[in-house]
């Protein structure tokens, strides 16, 4: 059974019922998404900020610099992806254990190996793609996430752009001589929820503004654009389905039915990656949760490296899977 189902069962009777929108129609569509997209990232963020303080609460962030700020050959890096891999977060949910990780004192560029990997990969998708297409995509998918994640997360450290983050995501960062104070279990419960009340209060707005941009474009943009100008053939292809992925937030797991859909429709399978990659590991209400912790210019390097491997991906494959 879908976990989201009574979400989605809200959502169809705000939109049809209570506010009586006709189905088919575009508006019908984008409010929809927006009801339910809304609601899920909120319960999600609430509930991931709450289940992460906890045990936040019982880790040392001197333990967790250790395990993923190894010296040797960016282990750190590694590290951080495969546990990308086995937390299977949505890109807005991933941020909140960006956060910890940072104030850990975990490096920038680590933190950001885990940022990319947790919502691109997640076992879900790669069941599903297993079953669809076989299990030769679905190491291609696992294994070219893990390397963009990888290298994104290194070219990253080795800018040095810690200067671009907010300064108060340092403010509670922990250093090599302290540890967290034992906790009573209501401790730890007022201390999670205060936590989750703060992160929630700076970033509310900005979830509303970018799951209201995407709503828009999730309903009005035709459902056979990438089809009708992303074909196999169109040097352009790869790069138009990344851009367009960005807008259109989702999981992994969501997006793939639609990766059917334009595969049936003659659009190779290394745009239709590029394009899932997109919409899973650079979602614009991800942008917008970012743009409180960091500065512009991150987001945009960020972006860029990401969307670039994104882009080698899908045209390496393109030209592989033929």
């Amino acid at each position: 059974m879908n976990i989201f189902y009574p979400i989605q069962f809200l959502a169809d009777l705000i939109s049809y019922n209570l506010i009586g929108l006709a189905r088919e129609s575009y508006l019908a569509s984008a409010v929809n998404f927006f009801i339910f997209d809304t609601i899920k990232i909120f319960i999600l963020l609430a509930v991931i900020i709450f289940v992460v303080s906890i045990i936040r609460s019982y880790l040392p962030p001197e333990k967790i610099r250790v395990i993923l700020s190894r010296k040797n050959k960016y282990l750190g890096n590694f590290l951080a992806s495969l546990l990308g891999i086995i937390t299977p977060f949505c890109s807005c949910s991933a941020i909140p254990l960006f956060l910890g990780f940072v104030q850990a004192g975990v490096p920038l560029g680590t933190t950001f190996s885990f940022l990319i990997a947790s919502p691109m990969i997640n076992e879900v998708a790669l069941i599903l793609l297993l079953g669809m297409f076989g299990w030769k995509i679905a190491l291609i998918y696992i294994g070219s996430g893990l390397i963009i994640a990888i290298i994104s997360g290194i070219i990253i450290g080795k800018l040095k752009v810690e200067n671009l983050v907010e300064s108060f995501v340092y403010q509670n960062s922990a250093n090599g001589n302290v540890n967290l104070p034992k906790m009573t279990t209501n401790e730890r419960i007022v201390y999670a929820k205060d936590y989750t009340l703060d992160i929630l209060k700076k970033v509310w707005l900005y979830i509303l503004l970018g799951v209201g941009i995407g709503a828009w474009i999730h309903g009005y943009l035709p459902a056979d654009f990438l089809a009708q100008y992303a074909g196999s053939d169109k040097w352009y292809a790869v790069p138009l389905a990344v851009l367009v992925g960005i807008p259109l937030y989702s999981n992994a797991a969501g997006v793939i039915p639609l990766v059917s859909a334009l595969t049936e429709k003659g659009v190779a399978m290394g745009t239709t990656l590029a394009f899932m990659m997109s919409v899973t590991a650079l979602s614009l209400p991800e942008f917008m949760i970012l743009k409180k912790v960091m500065k512009t210019k991150l987001i945009f390097i960020f972006a860029g490296i990401v969307g670039l491997g994104i882009m080698l991906t899908g045209f390496l494959f393109n030209l592989i899977l033929k």
